[in-house]
Parts: structure tokens; sequence; C-alpha cells
């Protein structure tokens, strides 16, 4: 008896010790790294903190056939542009951007001949890209990455990332595109690793789409209306899984990390005028 009483005493002493220990064991949340989550005293605090480079993610209103809601591309780039963010560190990320170019708006080419598609055209893409980035620049983000996760956005954000970058080398200031991202991430290697073909892969709202849409927002795939090849679908999205979609993800998070670490690690090159005599062949030969 003289035992138990003590120990009945320091029961809610050990509990509380124990729920103590238990919280600071616990992983820590994960900063925010969206702006638009964020607010601006938080953003200027993570800029002060060195989280000087802004990820801008580019993403696609369009059709995807009669199985995929038209911001597939949307929630997949908001996602990965987030994991990557995460896994560099020192980045945050930008609110998506929506609209880009997706065909001849007229015309109706492209995806353009789909209701439910909006289009930019390139050069409209391309001002929007400049005036987003000038307006990270300015709040003294020195590394502005923009991050295609469809097709028509690649070469005007290569574009504009060269002459932004050409513009303001002199600040400290280095404009990239994450190419690898969306050209050389590994995922048609991988899917036929695994005996898919070129047929099954396809080209749009199949295997890679669907299932990168089934691991990010399950909700916006329509399971029984999948179907090969037919109604704005190339490939076979009967195949896709929110398993492949999660590996399809990782490939894609480590092409633009790695994308993004190169450009870090490589030095700016400020261009410099030309010579009295460059210019003077320039005026005498055009």
């Amino acid at each position: 008896m003289l035992l138990t009483r003590p120990l009945i005493h320091t029961l809610p002493g050990l509990l509380a010790l124990f729920a103590g220990l238990a919280i600071l064991s616990a992983p820590l949340a994960a900063a925010e790294v969206e702006t638009e989550r964020m607010t601006w005293t938080e953003i200027r605090d993570a800029l002060a903190q060195g989280k000087t480079t802004i990820i801008v993610p580019t993403g696609g209103t369009e059709q995807n056939g009669p199985h995929m809601v038209t911001g597939k591309h949307n929630f997949v780039v908001r996602e990965t542009a987030r994991r990557i963010a995460e896994k560099l560190g020192n980045a945050l990320v930008a609110p998506v951007l929506a609209y880009v170019p997706e065909g001849d708006i007229a015309k109706r080419e492209g995806h353009m001949a789909y209701p439910g598609t909006i289009s930019l055209t390139p050069d409209t893409f391309s001002r929007v890209l400049e005036d987003a980035a000038h307006s990270f620049a300015i709040h003294g983000f020195k590394l502005i990455v923009f991050l295609g996760d469809s097709g028509p956005n690649q070469e005007p954000q290569r574009a504009a990332a060269a002459s932004l970058s050409a513009r303001w080398a002199a600040d400290g200031v280095r404009v990239i595109t994450a190419d690898n991202y969306y050209a050389a991430n590994g995922q048609v290697e991988a899917l036929k690793a695994e005996g898919e073909t070129d047929a099954t892969i396809g080209s749009h709202a199949s295997i890679r789409d669907t299932s990168e849409l089934m691991a990010v927002y399950p909700g916006g795939v329509r399971a029984d209306r999948r179907a090969a090849d037919k109604d704005g679908v190339t490939g076979d999205p009967t195949r896709a899984s929110s398993e492949r979609g999660e590996k399809l993800l990782a490939l894609k998070v480590a092409a633009a990390v790695n994308d993004i670490e190169a450009a870090k690690a490589a030095p700016i090159v400020v261009p410099q005028p030309p010579s009295l005599l460059q210019r003077l062949l320039n005026w005498l030969f055009g």
C-alpha cells in the first residue's frame, strides 16, 4: 500500500510527460510555400530568410477527353510545384497560370475545337509571364522558374526566360525554365519498362495525364468514361492508376529539382555591350 499511493499520485504527471514527449518527437509541419496562401508579411519574412527562388507554375484549361476535368494541368502543376519547392528548401510557389496557348481561337484549332478550352496567343502569354516575373524581381526574388505542365507553354517560356535573364543579369536576377520537367522526365521510359507501348502511352489524356490526376485529384477523373483513342484522347487511359501517378509525379519533380539546382550552380553571365568596332560594322552592314 505504501508503494501504490505514490504511483497513483504521479500517474497524471507521467501521462503529461509522455504526451509532451510525443509532441516533441512528432515531425514539424512543413512551412507554407504557396504565396497565395501566405500574407505579404509572411512572404517578406521568407525572402529575408533566403527563400529567393520563386516557381511560376503554368498549367492550362483544355479538353482532356470525356473522363478528365479541363483543369487537369492546373491541379497537377500546383502539386508538383509545391513538392519541388519543399525539396529545394529555399523556394516559394506563385499562383498557377491557368490560361495558356491552346490553339487559334477564331479557327478553333487544337484543343479549341472542344468546349471549355481557354486559349491565349503566345504573345499574350509571354507578356503575362514577363509582368509576373518583373513583379517577383522587384520584390527581391533572385531566381524565377517557369514550370510548364503543357506543351504549348514551353517555347514562350523559354523565349521569355532568355530575354529577361539577359535584361536582369547585372542585377543578379536569373529567369529559367525547368525544361526537363516536361520534355525529358523519364516517364515514357518508365512506362515502357512496365510493358506499355507508344500506342498505349499516347500523347494526350492517356496513361500519364490520367494517372497524375488520379494521384492529386481523384475527383477530377470519371473512371467509367475512360476510353482509348477517341473524343480528344490519344492513348489508353484505362491503364492509368493513382499508384502509377505517384511514380510519374516523382519523376517530374526530380527532373525539375535537377534543372533548378544546376541553374543555381551556374554563374550569371552579364551580357557585354558591343564594342565600337562591332557597332560600326552593324551600322554599315545591318
